[in-house]
């Protein structure tokens, strides 16, 4: 039945009504209900083919990469609303890891989307635990509920169009189908699972049944998706009831359904995060929705659709995805180019980047990073990752730049006993109450006021006020303002490291 049809009363069709009745008022149409969705955002993963923008420390779904807001705060912001397009979004679903817990609770927030939930992975396991963990969670109070599980490195054009296309996924996914979105190819990718597409379902116009699901197809088959408009790439996006999705996986992956249950059993909750237990989680398989469900259920559903749609997944994706000069380039932040095509060029951190007479090429410049590579090479990226962190190379994992609940700080020089970081506390915001072991440090504002606690006394500061800490001493700096607090902390030390922090209290619950 097609959700958005008006429905009307019953007296509309009755033919056996009297004259008086026949000459009464037209009976009133009513609207068909709202479909009611629970997003689910998976918004785990390290994005390590986005190297060196993307990293374990700040990966891409915290990036704004192909607009002002981040990929978290775009996947969101495309799930909300009520009334929309015949739809009715219940509050979202996060699913991230803990190290980047308050990262996206901050970010949620920054787009006004306090009513959430955040799902805590202690460790990564691939996307079919994550989605069977927050299908345990919707099926402990509405078992028949729709879940839409969306990744958040997604680009669309179209989200009104996506939005229509939900409605017939709705529909089949009530009647207990795993309804897929299905992308028309556009290059002989293997990155994508790949969908046969077979008859369309009985009553649920634009839905078909998924003759054949594999989740990574090899180059040659990969090619002849391109002559059929019979083979499909799976968006990544999948509607179904938390009942349904369940069920298939006690069927096809029990093991992971019952370290899932036992996870979700010992869990812990406070105001703002819910954290699955860590010994039961690691215990999880790691599998891909794609390989725990999709390839083996005989519910696989698939709607086909003409959406304008990247994973933004590699270099060579957010190059296909971005705006372009006349000449093909795609560049941001402080680049140069000249005599080039078809080039991406990306500059961070203040660094100018100069390109000269290149064509098809990737080049992204940090503060303390560059890559530079053909195009066509873009897949090899994760093994630079994995080669810096064989040769234990901080850059492999950290950014210059390390995010908090309270701010930020960054490195700008580190040297031998010695170490000098910019910290910035935003209003309002504190570190937690701490001292050291291996190093004394020495304050210096440079922009706003800040209140320090050093051992029984506290005092403000403002701008070009000093305090020396020595080592071992309690310390705590908070910013009273409303503006960011920005200081010039010098470390000196036997170890500078980050685990020479001994916290004897903490707004945050860190300690």
């Amino acid at each position: 039945m097609d959700l958005n049809l008006l429905h009307t009363s019953l007296s509309q069709d009755d033919t056996s009504a009297s004259p008086d009745e026949a000459d009464g008022p037209p009976p009133v149409a009513r609207p068909a209900p709202l479909v009611r969705i629970i997003p689910v955002i998976l918004s785990g993963g390290s994005g390590s083919r986005l190297w060196p923008i993307s990293r374990e420390s700040l990966p891409k779904q915290f990036l704004g990469l192909t607009s002002q807001r981040t990929m978290l705060q775009e996947t969101a912001l495309r799930a909300r609303g009520c009334g929309t397009d015949g739809l009715d979004f219940a509050p979202p679903i996060i699913v991230c890891n803990q190290e980047h817990r308050f990262l996206a609770a901050a970010q949620l927030s920054d787009i006004g989307l306090a009513d959430r939930r955040i799902l805590l992975e202690p460790v990564g396991r691939n996307s079919a635990p994550a989605i069977c963990a927050a299908a345990m969670l919707v099926a402990e109070d509405e078992p028949d509920a729709l879940i839409w599980v969306m990744a958040v490195d997604m680009q669309f054009e179209d989200t009104q169009e996506l939005h229509r296309l939900l409605l017939p996924a709705a529909e089949a996914a009530r009647d207990g189908r795993i309804v897929t979105i299905g992308i028309h190819p556009t290059s002989a990718g293997t990155g994508y699972g790949r969908i046969e597409v077979g008859p369309p379902l009985e009553g649920v116009a634009g839905v078909h049944a998924i003759t054949r699901f594999e989740e990574k197809p090899e180059p040659k088959v990969a090619a002849h998706a391109l002559d059929s408009d019979l083979h499909l790439w799976n968006s990544g996006m999948f509607l179904f009831t938390a009942q349904s999705l369940l069920h298939e996986l006690e069927l096809h992956a029990p093991e992971l359904l019952a370290h899932v249950a036992e996870a979700m059993r010992l869990r812990r909750q406070d105001p703002d995060f819910i954290r699955l237990d860590t010994a039961s989680f690691a215990a999880c398989p790691s599998l891909s929705l794609d390989h725990a469900v999709a390839e083996r259920t005989q519910l696989g559903a698939v709607v086909p659709a003409g959406l304008c749609w990247s994973d933004v997944g590699s270099w060579d994706a957010l190059w296909q995805a971005s705006g372009k000069d006349s000449a093909g380039n795609a560049a941001s932040g402080e680049a140069l180019l000249l005599d080039s095509s078809n080039c991406l060029v990306r500059s961070e951190d203040g660094v100018l980047t100069a390109v000269v007479g290149l064509e098809d090429v990737v080049v992204v410049a940090t503060g303390d990073a560059v890559l530079a590579m053909h195009r066509n090479q873009a897949h090899d990226v994760p093994r630079v990752v994995e080669s810096l962190k064989t040769m234990g190379m901080k850059q492999a994992a950290q950014h210059s730049r390390c995010h908090r609940p309270w701010g930020f700080y960054e490195t700008l020089r580190l040297e031998g006993r010695f170490q000098v970081k910019r910290i910035v506390v935003d209003p309002g915001q504190k570190l937690s109450l701490q001292k050291h072991f291996h190093r004394a440090e020495h304050w210096v504002v440079v922009q706003g006021t800040a209140l320090v606690t050093r051992d029984s006394g506290e005092f403000l500061l403002t701008e070009g006020e000093a305090v020396h800490l020595p080592l071992g001493c309690l310390h705590r700096l908070s910013n009273p303002g409303r503006v960011p607090l920005a200081i010039i902390e010098v470390q000196l030390g036997s170890y500078l490291g980050e685990d020479d922090i001994v916290r004897i209290e903490d707004v945050f619950g860190r300690c």
